[in-house]
């Protein structure tokens, strides 16, 4: 297996006496404060292993101790799979991977530029436009298919997702009945029950709910999942000002201590179970109480998020590219690139929603994975940083050319060329009389009319017919 060895942290934007001390407070809140737990499977779990359960209130409290051993029982490296071996994502020791989020319930219409519903449709759509973008290393099923009853949705999406990528498919399950059959299609799509634990193609999102909550049906999803050993990510969503104190490091507190729930919940079921601790913490536009994604807070957020979850030796499902921008314009492009920047230079594992999302994650955009494609590279080539040795630093060939000279033709300048620099596809670096001969068009035309040329040429690797057969008999739900 190849390993991509990009790897961040040189950011910190917390010292290590905060990281330990908001972790004290997050264990602190879980022993004396608790967390409301409402699934009866769950709180049965809880009162068996030793926690304090108020079984009326659907209150529990966590003994420090029982937390850190969920935390030692997690494994700090977490493989996800796609279905090329070349796409897979080995997460930990800060190794950097950026990809798609969700679920937004609209798209513009990469013709019109309209907003409209999203549908099934577009999950294929995106799924093999993310199949061409380079740069893009997961697909997180982006969109919800609102052409499609809700027991429908959780086995058509995945299906979707795997059909038309090769790349590791992740998402947000509905019902617990459509966590099962995506788990059984995903089984003769990789080929059997334990080729899927030893390569797990897809993996789930299971939300806490904040503050301080386990809900029913998040609840016995989890325990599910984590009884067949699939990778889970369990974030958590504080919002500073209305979910979450105003303070950032407040808001901190209960990431921690709301994420570190869900870990030691799936930890109890089933030791070793692959988890990624998650956030998706920003703060409220104090203005309007409006959910805001593009705030400079949210890198910070989550750039300290994923400094705790180094602490923990936990691989991190972080949140950095968004933006509350309605269209891909300057404002999308520069809270997105900043957010995306600080979040990955604190190396964050797998971070999510960096691309296709805008208007507070409300709504895709074709054109915006693209553009998104790109701020990802510059990104990376960021995170690779300045290589210094004998070579690099070139005296041989600076000292052939000589003061006046020039060293374009040189070997040394070929040899490098390539590798050193980043080259964007969409970015226009020609004089304007040139731009202006080509029809003067801005970075989001550029963008839009890649996205068109790739959704018409585009044809990721198939699922095998007898494969598909299979499943449209075996699994319920399936309208393929």
């Amino acid at each position: 297996m190849q390993v991509r060895e990009v790897v961040g942290g040189k950011y910190r934007v917390l010292s290590q006496k905060d990281v330990e001390r908001i972790h004290n407070a997050s264990l602190k809140i879980l022993e004396k404060t608790g967390i409301e737990v409402d699934s009866r499977t769950a709180l049965q779990i809880f009162k068996e292993k030793g926690a304090r359960v108020n079984s009326s209130k659907r209150r529990v409290k966590i003994p420090r101790v029982m937390v850190e051993n969920a935390i030692d029982k997690a494994p700090s490296k977490v493989v996800l799979c796609g279905r090329e071996e070349k796409h897979d994502l080995i997460l930990g020791n800060k190794r950097v991977y950026m990809g798609t989020g969700g679920t937004a319930l609209s798209i513009l219409d990469p013709k019109t530029g309209e907003k409209k519903a999203s549908t099934l449709e577009d999950v294929e759509k995106i799924a093999r436009l993310v199949d061409a973008l380079e740069n893009i290393d997961f697909y997180v099923l982006p969109v919800y298919p609102n052409d499609l009853p809700r027991e429908k949705v959780d086995v058509n999406r995945f299906y979707a997702g795997l059909s038309n990528t090769t790349k590791h498919v992740m998402g947000g399950p509905y019902t617990l009945p459509g966590v099962l059959n995506v788990i059984k299609m995903t089984e003769e799509i990789a080929g059997g029950k334990e080729i899927l634990r030893k390569r797990p193609i897809i993996s789930f999102i299971i939300l806490i709910i904040s503050p301080l909550k386990i809900d029913d049906t998040y609840g016995e999803m989890l325990i599910e999942i984590a009884k067949r050993k699939i990778p889970l990510a369990i974030p958590t969503e504080p919002q500073c000002g209305t979910t979450a104190p105003a303070t950032l490091a407040g808001n901190l507190v209960l990431f921690g201590a709301e994420t570190l729930a869900g870990v030691t919940l799936a930890q109890m079921v089933n030791p070793g179970t692959p988890v990624l601790c998650g956030y998706v913490g920003t703060i409220a536009d104090m203005r309007t109480m409006a959910y805001t994604s593009g705030a400079v807070e949210m890198g910070l957020l989550n750039a300290a998020a994923a400094q705790l979850a180094q602490y923990w030796q936990l691989p991190f499902y972080a949140t950095g590219g968004m933006s509350d921008s309605k269209i891909p314009d300057v404002q999308s492009g520069y809270e997105r690139a900043l957010n995306l920047l600080l979040v990955a230079l604190a190396g964050a594992d797998f971070i999510h929603d960096a691309a296709g999302l805008i208007e507070f994650a409300l709504t895709a955009s074709y054109e915006q994975y693209v553009i998104d494609n790109e701020i990802i590279g510059m990104v990376m080539r960021a995170l690779k940083g300045i290589e210094v040795n004998e070579e690099t630093l070139a005296l041989e060939v600076i000292d052939r050319v000589g003061p006046g000279g020039n060293f374009l033709a040189e070997p040394h300048t070929v040899a490098h060329m390539r590798s050193e620099f980043f080259f964007p596809k969409v970015s226009d670096r020609s004089r304007r009389e040139k731009w202006l001969a080509e029809g003067g068009k801005d970075g989001s035309q550029r963008a839009r009319e890649i996205a068109i040329n790739i959704l018409a040429t585009q044809k990721p690797l198939a699922i095998s017919s007898d494969i598909q057969a299979k499943i449209k008999s075996g699994v319920k739900g399936m309208i393929h």
